[in-house]
């Protein structure tokens, strides 16, 4: 016997909830890895660390969210704990790898790639894991056909993603990339949820079945992530790059010291003068650094030519000759 199944038992209210944040996490982790590879200075690794936990969480509650409005009419739906904790786990750290990999090598064919599949199996095996964690009065079913677009949903969504990150420069394009990215993995999350079915065991109590129920422990469990989210936006939001112009905020600092630099003093040793720093030659004069007076012959260099005119001024001397 088959059970009836709804995804959509609070209407639109959870799939409407799940884009948002699918949307929220995917342009935190966009902006985070743009920041990385576009604008400098940074801490690299900090920014690739924030973006792909940002999208990681978003991921994975929009994949929750989603499933608070799953439910079957013959039998209660409930969760494993730590195979739920184990599904965040795996949507942070392979979705980490795919993103590192993509912003230290940049927008190169293999990176993306590689990155790409990473992130796209990565954001699969999150879901479907997440799926393996129900627990009911009954055995769960998949369509191969649809898995399998599902899949390759998530592949293309997440490898047009990084590449959006490492191509698009720019926070309104950058917003327009995780709005796409947001439909693409809730459409991934609606497509793979379409090729269940639910086959109820006769002669068992729904009494039985084992574990928490969805609302009871995904609402709780969500407040986490979001508040990760939240403080994960501040950080972005006040971001220099973001608020004062893209790559813009640190040219006055970069052209003070390249100027500095031209006017440093060179030390520069002639025979029988004493040591003096003297410009470069192509550093501008300094007020008082040069003397209207005619310059000096030193006196003991040039005794030999008989004494008159010696340490005289140049021109004096010459006359006299």
């Amino acid at each position: 016997m088959n059970g009836t199944i709804d995804g959509f038992s609070y209407g639109l209210i959870t799939p409407v909830a799940a884009y948002v944040m699918a949307c929220v996490g995917s342009a935190l982790g966009l902006r985070c890895v743009v920041r990385t590879v576009h604008h400098e200075p940074g801490w690299r690794l900090g920014w690739l660390a924030l973006g792909a936990s940002s999208l990681g969480c978003g991921i994975w509650t929009m994949h929750f969210i989603a499933m608070t409005g799953f439910s079957v009419a013959e039998t209660p739906v409930t969760y494993d704990v730590p195979l739920t904790v184990l599904s965040l786990a795996v949507a942070i750290v392979v979705v980490s790898a795919g993103v590192f990999i993509v912003g230290h090598r940049g927008a190169t064919r293999a990176a993306l790639t590689v990155g790409g599949s990473i992130t796209g199996l990565g954001v699969a095996t999150m879901h479907y894991l997440g799926m393996f964690a129900m627990q009911l009065n009954g055995e769960l079913s998949y369509n191969a056909f649809t898995v399998t677009l599902s899949v390759i949903i998530a592949l293309v969504a997440a490898t047009a993603a990084l590449w959006a990150a490492v191509s698009v420069q720019g926070f309104i394009r950058t917003l327009g990339a995780s709005l796409v990215m947001g439909l693409a993995v809730t459409g991934m999350h609606y497509t793979g949820m379409a090729a269940v079915d639910v086959h109820l065991h006769n002669g068992i109590e729904s009494s039985s079945v084992t574990g928490q129920e969805g609302t009871s422990l995904l609402l709780p469990m969500l407040l986490g992530p979001i508040i990760f989210l939240i403080l994960a936006a501040a950080i972005v939001m006040f971001d220099p790059v973001l608020i004062l112009g893209d790559g813009g905020w640190d040219k006055p600092a970069k052209k003070r010291s390249k100027v500095v630099a031209r006017g440093q003093a060179m030390p520069v040793q002639v025979s029988g003068i004493e040591d003096a720093p003297a410009p470069m030659a192509h550093s501008a004069p300094q007020a008082g650094q040069w003397s209207s007076a005619p310059p000096q012959w030193p006196a003991e260099e040039h005794a030999h030519y008989g004494g008159t005119g010696a340490g005289d001024p140049y021109g004096a001397r010459h006359e006299a000759e």
